[in-house]
């Protein structure tokens, strides 16, 4: 007898069959297998062949097997014997029906607790392949000494946890109204007062995600558009935004041509009187308002030389 047929009963072995006797009744009794061929005597054998082998210890196997042994001899006579014509039908048709329905229940209870030993076996082999966290073991308490608290300190240790509790409230997440370009708006008028600035002075110190999102899409824009420049010394530094070093070409207003003055032979010879030393010059007595407008002053393009100036005066002295 082997661990196996030990825990599941005896195995009966007979000439077309071999398995639990519980099996070979439910055989019987649903007629799949011929009752009159079936030799009892085997069976019968192999059952004090198990008792030997278990010196009678195992006693609840024992039980069931006579009980259904007894069942397969009553189910045999029947067959074998002639029905009696003094007793009624109905009472061998209740009788068997008795019989039949407990039969029945018995092999269902089996059935069922076959099946919950598969599923044991099953969560057994599934949890031998887990290994759990065990509990740790939490050090003992430590003794904290009384005598040189005061309950100024406790309250200082109470309103400090209250801070903390309030600091990790959640945040509710309110809507942001401000714009890509209101952002691109603030980041140029702060840029006109200065050449740089941090990028989270602007996007705000509570770290919004809403107002980083929006302050990083208006840097990027300016950076596009050529108004900004964006620099990070290292990854996940800070973002340093500049101004754009773009020269810008301011509009000068042209000077009054002047001659060049005449030598002062040239000058004797012409007629013409050399302007005194002490009078004003020409654009000292002039006001201011009469300055012509500097469109209507054309500079021209190369200044005369000494021998073009020399040979105009000559050209105009003959005329």
């Amino acid at each position: 007898m082997t661990a196996t047929q030990a825990d599941s009963g005896i195995t009966v072995r007979v000439e077309s069959f071999e398995g639990p006797l519980d099996l070979l009744l439910h055989l019987c009794r649903t007629n799949e297998m011929d009752l009159s061929r079936l030799s009892l005597r085997t069976i019968t054998d192999q059952y004090l062949a198990h008792l030997e082998a278990v010196r009678f210890q195992d006693l609840e196997t024992a039980g069931s097997f006579m009980v259904m042994a007894a069942t397969l001899i009553y189910l045999k006579s029947k067959i074998l014997l002639p029905a009696s014509p003094d007793d009624p039908e109905e009472a061998l048709d209740e009788e068997g029906e008795l019989l039949k329905r407990e039969l029945e229940e018995r092999l269902r209870e089996y059935a069922r607790v076959k099946a919950l030993g598969a599923w044991l076996s099953e969560r057994e082999a599934e949890q031998s392949l887990i290994y759990g966290r065990t509990t740790a073991e939490l050090p003992p308490p430590e003794d904290i000494p009384l005598a040189d608290l005061s309950v100024h300190l406790l309250q200082r240790a109470m309103q400090r946890l209250i801070d903390e509790q309030k600091r990790r409230a959640p945040r509710q997440v309110e809507p942001n109204p401000i714009s890509v370009l209101e952002r691109m708006g603030e980041i140029t008028d702060l840029l006109r007062s200065t050449w740089s600035l941090l990028f989270s002075s602007v996007a705000g110190a509570e770290r919004v995600r809403a107002e980083w999102v929006v302050t990083l899409l208006a840097l990027l824009e300016l950076v596009r558009l050529g108004q900004a420049r964006a620099r990070q010394a290292e990854l996940f530094g800070e973002i340093v935004i500049e101004r754009h070093s773009v020269s810008v070409r301011e509009p000068v207003r042209p000077e009054e041509p002047m001659e060049p003055p005449p030598l002062d032979g040239e000058a004797s010879d012409a007629g013409l009187a050399a302007p005194a030393a002490d009078a004003p010059p020409e654009a000292e007595r002039m006001d201011e308002t009469e300055i012509p407008h500097a469109a209507a002053v054309e500079p021209p393009d190369v200044a005369p030389t000494h021998d073009e100036a020399r040979t105009e005066e000559g050209e105009s002295w003959n005329a």
